[in-house]
């Protein structure tokens, strides 16, 4: 009877070390397969969002997910067509509910006007602080000569952007052996938005976008309260001016109150 009852015993324990493994086996490949499709939509995010032309599409609809799909799993090495194209639709369900911050940026840029100031030129000098005291004095200067100048610091240098007829003397200025670059035959041109830019995210990355797919280079960009402010070439000049126009046209005629 002892013995029997062992047995029975036996059979159990071997029963249920059985059923864990293969529950614990599944479990694994339940968790295996989420991961990996978590990791794959992700890798669909990541790739949409570091191309703004497809991401904007996406948005708004205006896309072939079939092309698309097949297009990542060429660049990302990725095999299962179907869950890329599901990953890609329900990024565009996230995305599309993110039209009315796009529409809060076309409202800045309706209200938004254009000023253009040619002849303009980048100095970059060493960030040394004997570079910045010696700015100090033409500063003064500039000021009761109603002269305007941008500088922007960095870690590792200054940028001067100034009227092209200032060059040698903020050059003599700061001292020539600190001179890095010099830039010239530059256009600034300003975007002059009204005060709820400053609490709008994206009107920026939105004006950068329209730019850098028209093929334009942006040598420096400075942001000064409620103005934007682009420095382009001049050969870039009637480009930039036009496709910053036609983002507040749009603008103008998209987000009508």
């Amino acid at each position: 009877m002892h013995r029997q009852t062992c047995s029975i015993l036996c059979f159990i324990l071997c029963f249920v070390s059985v059923i864990e493994h293969i529950y614990s086996n599944d479990a694994f490949m339940f968790m295996s397969k989420t991961v990996s499709k978590e990791s794959l939509a992700e890798k669909t995010r990541i790739y949409i969002d570091a191309h703004p032309s497809i991401k904007d599409c996406v948005a708004k609809g205006l896309i072939n997910y079939s092309s698309l799909a097949r297009m990542i799993m060429k660049d990302l090495g990725l095999d299962n067509e179907e869950a890329v194209m599901i990953a890609c639709r329900r990024y565009a369900g996230k995305l599309n509910v993110t039209t009315d911050h796009e529409l809060s940026i076309l409202r800045i840029l309706k209200d938004s006007r254009l000023e253009m100031r040619t002849k303009t030129c980048i100095v970059t000098a060493k960030n040394d602080w004997t570079v910045l005291h010696k700015m100090d004095n033409l500063f003064k200067d500039l000021w009761n000569e109603n002269s305007i100048m941008q500088v922007v610091q960095s870690a590792s240098a200054v940028t001067i952007i100034a009227d092209r007829m200032l060059k040698d003397r903020i050059m003599d200025t700061v001292g020539r052996f600190n001179i890095i670059k010099v830039r010239e035959n530059l256009v600034e041109i300003a975007v002059k938005s009204p005060e709820k830019i400053v609490d709008t995210s994206g009107v920026i990355a939105y004006l950068i976008t329209n730019l850098s797919d028209a093929g334009i280079n942006i040598e420096e960009t400075v942001s000064c309260h409620t103005d934007t402010i682009f420095i382009v070439g001049e050969d870039d000049m009637i480009d930039a001016y036009s496709v910053l126009t036609k983002c507040i046209q749009s603008a103008e005629i998209t987000a009508k109150e």
